[in-house]
Order: C-alpha cells, then structure tokens, then sequence
C-alpha cells in the first residue's frame, strides 16, 4: 500500500456513528477522506469539523441517497472522474432496524429498504469504482456488515410478508457476506482485497439508539476493528474473510453455500436492471 498520507480513502454513511468516527481517525492520519452522506447540510458541516480538529485539507465530502441505485451510480462516476486513485472503499452506510420495526419501507426504486441500501447500494457502487481500485492496486474494500445475520428467502428477498426491519436487516446483511466471499474470488489476483466484518455489538449509533436497543459495545471498540482492515500492513493480500472485531470468524452458513451464492448473484444483477431500465 501507498504510505497513508498519500493514500485517498472513501467511506460512506460518514456523517455520524462508526463512519464519522472513522472518518476523524483517517483524516487525522493525514489520509485525503471521501466522506459520503446524504443530507448536503450536515455532511458540509462535518467536513469543516474535522478539517478544523485535524488540520487536513485533504477532504471531501459526497452527497447521495444510495437508497437510488442511480444516485449511487452517479455517486461511483464522480470519484472515478474526480480522485486520480482510489486505495480503500468502506461500505459502511446503512439503514437499521428501524424506529419501529414493522413498518416496511421502501428504496426510491421500489425495493425493500434495507436490502437496496445495505446491498444493492454497496453492490452498485463497486461496481462503478472497480476500475480505479484496480488501477490503484494494491487497494482494499471493506464491507461494514453485522454478527446479526438471517438466511436469505428467495421467495420473499423483498419481505412482503411478515415484515420485521431485524430480518431485512440481517437478510441484508448476510448477502453483504456471501457477496464478499464472490467478489474476493472474483479479484483474485488484481491486487484489490476485499473483506467484512462485524465491527462491535449495538455500539451507541443512531441506528442503535433510534431501535430503543441496549448499547454493549463503544464505538471506539467498532473503529479498532475497522480499522485494522483499513490500515493493517498484515492484512496485505488477505481476502475473501469475515471478521467478528478482531478475529477471523464463520459467517452464517449461507454464506458459504455456492448455490446460494449464485442465485443471489442472478438476482442481484436482475435487480439493479430494472432500476437503471426505470430510470433510464
């Protein structure tokens, strides 16, 4: 990897919670930080905090909704155009269980919310920026993902019926999982790693907190975690893992079923079709 002063570093969902954090730590690494959000306000407001508190310019802030696939296409085109390498992507943004966990929500693209943005979101975005993280390499993704891990249903990967944002969000989650595995075979051999991991449990973030969930773990504790995979000369190389905190851990089963793999990889690529035909 390039010394990490010179390295550029995207993460998303960065405006608060782990990503925030994340975000300070990076920038006061003298790293040049993409920080994602979608609220223009709040995300400027961000930047200049922390420009302020680590006296690096280096940084950047971009806004979309990944609940659009095509804003998170367009999000990807941006720093593809924009940012001369790209060194490690975070897929930390996500949507949680919710305020009230039976009220199904839907994505700009009539998707299940929490699939589209802590999937589908994720799945887009590298795909836009793969061609500059290979022309980085050695570069590395870290996919932000949870121990709370639920088998996918095909028969109803949208939840229609029986809803439960926990569900959705640890069906979300697991094809984060399986997805990781793939894509580390996929880029085998062109210097781009790709790992997940489950940084801590219920950490004090907004998308614990407005759950009305007990916190167990800091976030502090979830940043170590990150990022060690973010930052770790040790890990170079290293690919195609799942990690819960600190160590290397066993993901739920499905993840590792290759006939799953392979129907969540169909469904996804049909998936993301229809939103860009829409909104095209």
């Amino acid at each position: 990897m390039r010394p990490f002063a010179e390295q550029t570093v995207l993460i998303t969902g960065a405006t608060s919670g782990l990503g925030l954090a994340l975000a300070e730590a990076l920038a006061e690494r003298g790293a040049t930080v993409l920080l994602h959000g979608r609220d223009e306000k709040r995300g400027r407001a961000v930047l200049d905090e922390i420009r302020r508190e680590s006296e690096n310019g280096k940084l950047q802030f971009y806004c979309a909704d990944l609940a659009s696939l095509q804003q998170t296409a367009e999000l990807a085109r941006r720093v593809a155009a924009e940012q001369q390498h790209l060194d490690v992507l975070v897929n930390n943004a996500a949507v949680g269980f919710g305020k009230d966990s039976s009220k199904r929500e839907m994505s700009q693209d009539g998707y299940e919310l929490r699939f589209a943005v802590n999937y589908l979101a994720s799945h887009v975005l590298v795909q836009g920026l793969l061609p500059k993280l290979k022309a980085s390499a050695p570069a590395r993704i870290v996919n932000v993902a949870s121990v709370g891990q639920a088998p996918l249903n095909f028969d109803d990967i949208m939840s229609e019926h029986g809803y439960s944002g926990v569900t959705a969000y640890r069906q979300s989650k697991l094809a984060m999982v399986a997805w990781t595995f793939d894509l580390a075979a996929q880029l085998a051999n062109t210097g781009v790693t790709v790992n997940a991991l489950h940084p801590a449990s219920l950490m004090p973030t907004k998308l614990v907190l407005e759950a009305g969930w007990s916190v167990m773990s800091t976030v502090e504790e979830g940043l170590e975690a990150t990022m060690r995979l973010v930052v770790d000369p040790a890990l170079d190389g290293v690919t195609g893992k799942y990690f819960d905190g600190l160590r290397e851990a066993k993901a739920n089963a499905q993840a590792y079923d290759l006939e799953v793999r392979s129907q969540l990889a169909e469904l996804t690529e049909s998936l993301i079709a229809s939103a860009v035909s829409r909104s095209s």
